[in-house]
């Protein structure tokens, strides 16, 4: 288990006191921003938020940055490059920058939309949501028990992209995800966009810049983000709830846009 040597508390008044990294997300109808580098400590990423009623539509496109989107509730209609696809709950998509998509809310839906530096890289595409294809680059299992995870890749290193990784990731109930507790902040930002825990049920995302510590402990569920700026970000449901959440990483540089640049924390890596 992860026993912090001790819990550090700052002033709430410091985008990055680890205290701060906790966001709800707005579930009024509409496209919301909810992390950006103008609310958060995070320099490259941006999250928002798209909610439409059935049969509500909405044309997305930026100019400067590639977006991954994931839907969490509902069904839709996308419709990019003269084709349409339909997208169910977990299918995603990879849209580059000052390309123009049309989404139709089949039934009332839900999307997290991770959002990183564009740099003229990358296609659009639809990824259905398949955790019956075979482990590779696209199904993958990480760690083991109590904290494996099942991890389906929306953007994956081997796809086109600027600076976005992005997956998504389900533990077993009652048990730890992203353990042994690692950080990747000379290479890589990280939001944490949490689905499928519906309140009163929760999980608990743990955050610190220094090893051996706690620095803030948020209890997440359904709209809930967690942004990872810098530092350790390990997670675990309680008894019964599985810890499962979109996660969004930007690299700093196009070269740091790697799923190996991991540093664990040295007082727990006898856990790996």
């Amino acid at each position: 288990m992860f026993q912090p040597r001790g819990i550090i508390l700052e002033s709430m008044n410091d985008f990055a006191n680890p205290a701060r990294w906790k966001y709800g997300s707005p579930s009024e109808e509409g496209f919301h921003t909810v992390v950006s580098p103008h609310n958060s400590a995070c320099k490259i990423t941006w999250i928002f938020r798209l909610n439409l009623s059935k049969g509500a539509k909405y044309r997305l496109q930026n100019d400067s940055l590639e977006l991954n989107g994931a839907i969490i509730a509902g069904q839709a209609r996308v419709s990019c490059l003269d084709h349409s696809y339909q997208l169910n709950q977990r299918d995603s998509f990879y849209l580059p920058s000052r390309q123009s998509m049309e989404i139709e809310a089949l039934s009332d839906l839900t999307i997290f939309i991770g959002g990183g530096p564009c740099e003229g890289k990358g296609r659009f595409y639809v990824r259905p949501y398949d955790m019956s294809l075979p482990l590779g680059a696209i199904h993958q299992i990480h760690g083991v028990p109590p904290f494996q995870r099942e991890v389906f890749m929306t953007v994956g290193p081997e796809d086109a992209s600027s600076r976005l990784i992005c997956g998504i990731t389900e533990g077993q109930p009652g048990m730890w995800t992203s353990w042994p507790p690692h950080q990747h902040s000379q290479d890589l930002e990280e939001v944490y966009c949490y689905f499928d825990i519906p309140s009163p049920q929760f999980a608990v995302h743990f955050s610190s810049r220094k090893p051996g510590m706690v620095e803030a402990i948020h209890s997440v569920s359904s709209g809930d983000c967690v942004i990872v700026p810098e530092g350790y970000h390990p997670t675990v449901g309680i008894p019964g709830v599985k810890s499962c959440y979109f996660w969004v990483m930007v690299a700093h540089r196009p070269e740091s846009r790697r799923y190996d640049l991991a540093v664990y924390d040295v007082n727990f890596t006898a856990a790996r």
